[in-house]
């Protein structure tokens, strides 16, 4: 078990790690050759320009102003600088109320902190005696500061209840105040919001074949039928993808024929050439400018030919269709009734914007989406159940006993006392942050599966799937395979109603696992955030080997999203644990503050200069 000093060490490491990271980012964030990986949402709105290429060749690529290597923490204040409504106008109203979960994590757990420690720690430390010991569990020091350490039937006990009665209302209370402004907040945005057509518009699926009718002709009968006084028009779903290919294809060549044309713009003393094999490593030697424009005439033809064939071709029509209303009242009511006697046809719910369509959903059947669903919530449960397995197994390993039986010639080695602080506080939150790399990936590939229609659904299902996860693996998994297998001898020695009894007493005993896992997932992970590695890599790579013009670069230059799908469900786990601990072990509430905090300063820091393009709250999701 990791001790008090255990925990420093890891919180020392993890805060030196958290500040190297600052000190990295801070010297990449002024370079000129970074700048448009740290300022894409400015670039992007033609706020911030490229730096100048002029002085020295050596300032075009290093900033050579030392005074602004000292400022490695300027960042922070301008984070917090800018009002929530210019954040709502710059980024949107779905990353101002991202921001506020990390804000309520520390309105929750400040005054709980205070409380925990005014009142349940002095309770707990000045005990008479230890519940641990005599019920021969092994347990460290911190649980000195725990609910452990006050004796069976005492009645300080009463401060535990009272406290736990007191952080519940609270947290009611809490919510209740927040529900509202955010509810306030989103009225105010609404009514403020420029119109578009999605506000206007449902999709239908499941369109019922006819002999006699096109499928565009019946769903224009039968909303002129049915919502007569509301129907505006309406676009069938077309199955376009070899269409899509060849218009990409196009768009590729085009921006291969600017590159040459922009290169013999600078030197019209010769033409350029290109070889027509593969990456024009070999085959016929011919003008660059005269082959693209040719291949760009061809590909329009096809172009062409393939758009008739899709618009004339019944097959290539999927029972699907956008419908759009005069009115949002006619297009709400649609949206959010059944249309047929039968329901598993004509379905209609609101219109995901454009951009967040997930097109391939579109033509899936009724009865399909339900077996999918069936076989996914089957898949979810053997892969959460299975996937504790090699959780349990190699967090039994992480640990001093389980390293030294492996490879027991290590045991001089790992006995040494840094050493043993180091792998008790931090070596299990990193095995455990590894296991969960892959995961999130798989959990959106299971969601595709499933059928939904948008990206943001495929995002809160996944996000709903995480958090479900990381409940019974990461929570009720490390502290039953954590702390119940180890006492796997007392287990089978005591009746079944006592095993409830020994879990509660494990509990507090894992408060030392997650204090670890916290800092390593919330301190060190949150900073390493910042620094954007993903995107500064496949920037500069597509920089130096795929750039040739100017929307090339835009294109490279795309930073992606925060992640709704991976970062919501471990602010969850956070509450989750905050809440659990606060009564049981108020030790683990600081660095829960600590991660809400650092988490809201870089959070608001990459909503400010990047480019999400935020989905959380779907605001159709709710429009009655």
């Amino acid at each position: 078990m990791a001790t008090l000093q255990d925990i420093a060490l890891a919180a020392a490491i993890n805060i030196l790690s958290a500040c190297i990271f600052f000190l990295v980012f801070a010297i990449l964030r002024i370079q000129p050759f970074n700048d448009r990986v740290y300022f894409p949402k400015w670039y992007l709105k033609g706020l911030r320009s490229s730096p100048t290429r002029s002085g020295a060749f050596v300032q075009r690529f290093v900033n050579l102003d030392f005074r602004s290597y000292l400022r490695f923490l300027n960042w922070m204040p301008d984070a917090l600088k800018m009002p929530e409504p210019e954040l709502i106008e710059h980024a949107g109203l779905d990353s101002a109320v991202y921001l506020r979960i990390y804000l309520i994590g520390l309105k929750l757990f400040v005054p709980i902190a205070f409380l925990a420690w005014a009142i349940l720690v002095p309770v707990n430390w000045t005990s008479a005696s230890n519940t641990l010991a005599q019920s021969k569990a092994t347990y460290s020091d911190i649980d000195k500061l725990s609910i452990s350490n006050t004796p069976l039937g005492s009645e300080r006990f009463w401060s535990h209840i009272v406290m736990a009665y007191a952080f519940t209302f609270w947290t009611c209370y809490l919510l209740q105040k927040e529900y509202e402004t955010i509810a306030t907040m989103r009225l105010q945005f609404l009514a403020s919001e420029k119109r578009r057509p999605d506000q206007f518009t449902v999709l239908v699926r499941n369109v019922p074949p006819d002999a006699d009718e096109s499928v565009s002709e019946l769903v224009e009968h039968f909303f002129l039928v049915n919502h007569s006084d509301n129907y505006l028009t309406h676009q069938v779903v077309y199955d376009a993808n070899k269409l899509a290919k060849l218009v990409k294809k196009k768009e590729k060549m085009q921006n291969w024929l600017d590159y040459y044309q922009i290169k013999y713009s600078r030197n019209e003393s010769s033409r350029p050439f290109k070889k027509t094999g593969f990456l024009g490593l070999w085959g016929n030697r011919v003008d660059a400018i005269d082959f693209y424009t040719s291949e760009i005439e061809k590909l329009c033809k096809e172009i062409s030919v393939e758009r008739e064939r899709v618009t004339n071709d019944p097959k290539s029509i999927m029972p699907a269709a956008f419908v759009s209303f005069k009115t949002r009242w006619g297009a709400a009511v649609c949206a959010q009734t059944q249309q047929s006697r039968n329901p598993t046809l004509w379905l209609t719910e609101w219109a995901p914007e454009p951009r967040d369509v997930y097109w391939h959903n579109l033509a899936i059947p009724f009865v399909s989406l339900t077996v999918r669903r069936l076989i996914i919530a089957v898949a979810f449960f053997f892969l959460t159940f299975f996937y504790m397995i090699p959780i349990a197994f190699v967090q039994s390993l992480a640990s001093i006993e389980g390293i030294e039986k492996v490879v027991p010639f290590l045991r001089p080695i790992i006995e040494k006392k840094f050493i043993k602080s180091l792998i008790q506080g931090f070596l299990p939150g990193i095995v455990l942050k590894i296991f969960l790399i892959v995961l999130p990936a798989i959990l959106m590939l299971m969601s595709k599966f499933e059928g939904f229609i948008s990206i943001s659904s495929l995002e809160r299902r996944s996000a709903s799937r995480y958090y479900l996860f990381n409940f019974v693996n990461v929570f009720l998994g490390s502290i039953i395979a954590g702390s119940a297998l180890e006492q796997l001898n007392t287990f089978m020695k005591q009746s079944p109603n006592q095993i409830p009894r020994t879990i509660g007493v494990a509990i507090p005993m894992k408060a030392t696992f997650f204090i670890s896992y916290i800092m390593v997932d919330g301190w060190a992970g949150i900073a390493a955030e910042i620094l954007m590695l993903k995107p500064l890599i496949i920037f500069h790579l597509k920089n130096f080997f795929l750039v040739k013009t100017e929307k090339d670069r835009e294109e490279a230059m795309d930073p992606g999203s925060i992640g709704f799908n991976t970062g919501e469900p471990r602010i969850q786990l956070y509450f989750l644990l905050g809440l659990v601990y606060a009564v049981v072990t108020p030790v683990l509430l600081p660095f829960i503050i600590v991660f809400f905090g650092l988490a809201y300063v870089v959070f608001r820091h990459q909503v400010k200069s990047l480019h999400f393009d935020y989905k959380i709250l779907n605001m159709k999701d709710s429009q009655d």
